[in-house]
């Protein structure tokens, strides 16, 4: 099962400067277990506790996993998930 996993900038050190990566599992937990075998340290970066870090964002075929079943969010062939950390700061 190819997954299409999209990687923002700031992670891609981690995935030797690749924009997208392709990844296996039946959950959004398993994918990430399946990125880990090849692109260490990634993981960590997404994952706290067994949920997912509070300020990263990750989308399910542009549908936000967060309103979906989380870190549980079933996947299938094809699907395409995309990786954004969120981004505060600035002045007005």
């Amino acid at each position: 099962m190819a997954i299409e996993v999209r990687i923002p900038t700031i992670l891609r050190t981690y995935t030797d400067g690749q924009k997208a990566v392709e990844g296996s599992g039946t959950t959004l937990a398993e994918l990430f277990t399946d990125l880990e075998t090849r692109h260490a340290g990634i993981q960590e970066r997404l994952v706290d506790g067994g949920e997912l870090r509070r300020f990263v964002n990750v989308y399910l075929n542009d549908e936000d996993v967060r309103f979906l079943d989380g870190i549980s969010t079933k996947l299938s062939d094809g699907d395409n998930v995309t990786i954004l950390p969120a981004v505060a700061g600035g002045r007005l």
